[in-house]
């Protein structure tokens, strides 16, 4: 089976893009991060790709229309001939002729179990505020293809995260984070071995597999 050539998307640290390369370094996927695109300058993730030798640039937004910028971004990844667009912290919404140029073709992570607290100006700390704020027990992390709303496509993978009494955001987030770490990777394991099929919402894996989750010690 070919490689699958994979193209990056980020605005910010990439620890998640960080848990690609090095799980894509062991082996254990069959693609490669053929380009990371940022639309922050400063985003160290930048610095992450080209420490690992991938190719890694900065579109800049403010020189373009939203539609335009979009287009930019499909011309670099049709140049390196991406088939998987991943969105690794990636704070943009995505126009509706990104998606339909790369359908069921581009995944996302989010730091919650969607449908909870998704969604428009959910995301990075606010998201684990909310959570807390509203007294939620458990929380987690989604992996989920990508459509034209923000959050709203088919769910891939699901990690469960504990709330505790005393968390504070800063340490919910970090679990949280190692629940994504977890989950991000094997949903790109297994998008590059063909093995999802979507079938209306759901996402449906076409192998003998189990995912360990922290459910049991969640409750």
């Amino acid at each position: 089976m070919s490689q699958t050539k994979i193209g990056v998307l980020i605005s910010g640290g990439g620890t998640n893009l960080q848990s690609l390369i090095d799980i894509i370094k062991k082996g254990y996927i069959k693609g490669s991060i053929k380009l990371i695109i940022s639309n922050k300058e400063d985003a160290y993730g930048l610095e992450r790709g080209r420490e690992a030798d991938i190719e890694s640039i900065f579109i800049n937004p403010a020189l373009y229309n939203r539609e335009d910028y979009d287009k930019k971004l499909i011309e670099e990844f049709k140049k390196r001939d991406v088939d998987l667009i991943v969105l690794a912290g990636y704070l943009r919404i995505l126009s509706k002729d990104f998606v339909t140029e790369y359908r069921e073709k581009i995944i996302n992570i989010h730091p919650s179990l969607i449908p909870s607290f998704c969604g428009k100006n959910y995301y990075g700390q606010r998201v684990h505020r909310a959570v807390l704020e509203y007294g939620c027990k458990i929380t987690g992390a989604t992996v989920h293809f990508v459509d034209e709303n923000a959050d709203t496509g088919p769910i891939i993978l699901q990690e469960p995260v504990r709330v505790y009494d005393d968390d504070t955001i800063e340490s919910l987030q970090k679990r949280v984070l190692e629940a994504e770490h977890k989950i991000f990777p094997e949903a790109v394991r297994l998008y590059c071995d063909g093995k999802l099929k979507i079938e209306g919402r759901q996402v449906k894996i076409s192998e003998e597999w189990f995912y360990e989750t922290c459910a049991n010690q969640c409750l």
